[in-house]
């Protein structure tokens, strides 16, 4: 039999305040990749709601505003009446644009043919472009490409008619290059809206995901203080209520066994007592006790061997390899798989029944067998009732293990697992 080398104080175990930290730092982290997505999200949220404080038709209004003025201070009183309509005629749907892009552009589109029929220019043409561009920057593809070809059609019939003799194609070059970049603007504007909206939504989703894992996160230190107390209350009781009965025993027949039974009875409560201290420690920051122990690990196997000797079950512990490079929250692992198995042998064995915990350390792996010489295993098909083997087996499948527990052809009950020290970071994570 190979003795734990490593005393308690050289193990330096990991405390579980530093576990919920990395726990926290990765779900922040989680959500780093998109923090400028949220952040530009947010930023495009407040510039829209101050662009939005005025009505959008207050904004729309300006521009027939301007071509209307400009054709009343420009106008001859004889051409005043006929230009007025018609720049009312191409610039006043422009107002409702917003509304109902394809149904302005046409009604502008139809006042522009009109226009040209009647031999009229005017600067209030500009409204064609202003159309096509709210036409690009509300419809699809199709819709821009046919409204563009509309609005190239009318420049080249305006160029035949209002342009000098050998004054046609820079005219008409300047007019389809206005044409081309009201459409390019058009489309630019629909798919920065589409971008943002799709920036918006993944900001929202990755705040949803980040709730999320807080509350996975949450969840799962729950659960794990949960088994935590599940394990040191009830080998404890265990404990207590198999030594009281020893006590009670002897305490006509044997005095000193008696009294050293109770004796163990109190250590055995305070040990539990500065258990619950230090597991449920974390939770409070003023609470020092949980700083001041270490946690248990594959050294102090020794030591509840004899606990559980005394309350009855002798218990052999063998440690083969050495096991000062095994991570401290590994060796926790290691620690309540054997209480909670020795444990489980005290409550469910007769008097006279031995244990033995074998460990095997390697460099990748922690082999653990816990078996008893118990003469009364379960019934084949009965499914334990407690919380103790499930429990086990999250201990385990945390450091990728698979826990077997069932009765040995021999007799007795044994519980296998083995350990791999590689995904227990990951796993504690």
């Amino acid at each position: 039999m190979t003795e734990a080398a490593a005393e308690p104080g050289d193990a330096h175990p990991v405390r579980y305040r530093d576990r919920v930290r990395r726990t926290r730092t990765a779900v922040r982290l989680t959500g780093s990749a998109g923090l400028a997505s949220v952040r530009a999200a947010r930023v495009v949220r407040a510039a829209r709601r101050r662009a939005l404080r005025l009505p959008p038709m207050v904004g729309d209004s300006l521009v027939p505003a301007l071509l209307l003025l400009t054709i009343m201070t420009t106008r001859a009183p004889r051409e005043l009446p006929v230009a007025a309509a018609l720049t009312a005629a191409l610039a006043l749907p422009l107002i409702w644009r917003r509304r109902a892009p394809l149904t302005v552009f046409g009604a502008v589109a139809a006042a522009a043919f009109v226009q040209w029929l009647m031999d009229v220019p005017l600067p209030a043409d500009v409204a064609l472009l202003v159309a096509l561009y709210t036409v690009a920057a509300n419809s699809d593809r199709r819709g821009t490409f046919a409204a563009a070809a509309v609005v190239e059609g009318g420049a080249l019939l305006a160029c035949l008619r209002w342009t000098t003799e050998g004054a046609f194609l820079t005219p008409f070059v300047a007019v389809t290059a206005m044409v081309v970049a009201a459409a390019v603007l058009g489309v630019n504007a629909r798919t920065t809206r589409a971008y943002l909206a799709a920036l918006e939504e993944r900001a929202a989703r990755l705040e949803q995901q980040q709730d999320q894992q807080a509350r996975l996160a949450v969840a799962e230190e729950r659960t794990r203080i949960a088994r935590e107390m599940h394990d040191i209350v009830t080998h404890n009781l265990s404990v207590m209520v198999a030594l009281t009965d020893a006590a009670v025993y002897a305490q006509h027949r044997s005095p000193d066994k008696a009294t050293a039974a109770m004796l163990q009875i109190s250590e055995t409560g305070r040990q539990a007592l500065t258990d619950m201290r230090r597991s449920l420690g974390i939770l409070r920051t003023d609470e020092p006790d949980a700083e001041r122990h270490p946690l248990p690990g594959i050294a102090q196997l020794e030591t509840l061997a004899d606990q559980m000797s005394a309350a009855g079950l002798p218990t052999r512990v063998e440690v083969e390899g050495g096991h000062t490079h095994v991570p401290a929250t590994a060796q926790l692992t290691v620690y309540r798989l054997v209480q909670e198995a020795l444990t489980n042998t005290l409550k469910h064995t007769p008097a006279g029944t031995h244990a033995k915990v074998r460990i095997q350390c390697s460099a990748e792996t922690v082999t653990v067998d816990v078996t008893d010489s118990g003469p009364c295993p379960p019934l084949p098909g009965v499914t334990p009732s407690g919380h103790g083997i499930p429990g086990m087996r999250e201990r385990s499948a945390a450091y990728g293990g698979t826990l077997r527990a069932g009765p040995l052809p021999g007799g007795g009950w044994g519980v296998h697992t083995r350990l791999f020290l590689g995904s227990g970071g990951a796993a504690s994570a």
